[in-house]
């Protein structure tokens, strides 16, 4: 990841949750803002993963992103494949597995746990389109694929690959709308 691309995610993250792309909203975010601040660190250590200070800067963005992890219950493994625009509504019990690949402006709530599946059907991790929104608790697991425009419900649990603009609900989830999440996405235009 080059350093621009580095700033890209960090200002697109930002405008998700200010609407605004200012270094006094970055300030005010690193400092009271849980979820855009376990982002930035999340970043932050990725893109250091493969900078040339490695060595001298890595550990210590590291020792940053537990720190938070720990305090804010979110696990995010350095490196995930993340796309711009991620949102962290409330912190607390989130776990995404390492391989999970996420799209564009995707919007994660509350004891959300996107994970691996290791046997029988669909075995693998999960792909996340572009707009995508996750309700409180809901589980996602295996090698299945979320469509754009996708939104579940609160305490689904996702086993099967969801189409484009659905709304699945229900354990085990269902689709049963194609309204998507275009009414719950926002700020997108960074």
């Amino acid at each position: 990841m080059t350093f621009s691309e580095y700033k890209y995610l960090i200002w697109s993250d930002l405008y998700r949750v200010t609407g605004d792309k200012s270094v006094s909203k970055l300030l005010r975010e690193l400092v009271l803002g849980e979820g855009y601040k376990f982002c930035f660190w999340f970043r932050t250590s990725s893109w250091l993963r493969t900078h040339p200070l490695r060595p001298l800067l890595y550990p210590l963005a590291w020792l940053v992103l537990r720190h938070y992890r720990y305090k804010l219950g979110i696990s995010i493994a350095p490196g995930t494949d993340i796309g711009p625009g991620f949102y962290i509504g409330h912190f607390g019990g989130i776990v995404v597995h390492g391989k999970v690949k996420i799209g564009r402006n995707c919007n994660i709530s509350q004891g959300v746990t996107l994970g691996l599946k290791q046997r029988g059907e669909n075995q693998g991790c999960p792909t996340l389109g572009d707009n995508v929104y996750i309700g409180p608790g809901a589980k996602i697991f295996g090698g299945i694929t979320l469509g754009n425009h996708v939104a579940v419900g609160a305490n689904a649990v996702v086993t099967k690959s969801i189409p484009d603009n659905a709304v699945a609900v229900g354990i085990p989830a269902k689709v049963i709308s194609e309204e998507g999440s275009a009414e719950i996405i926002n700020k997108t235009d960074y």
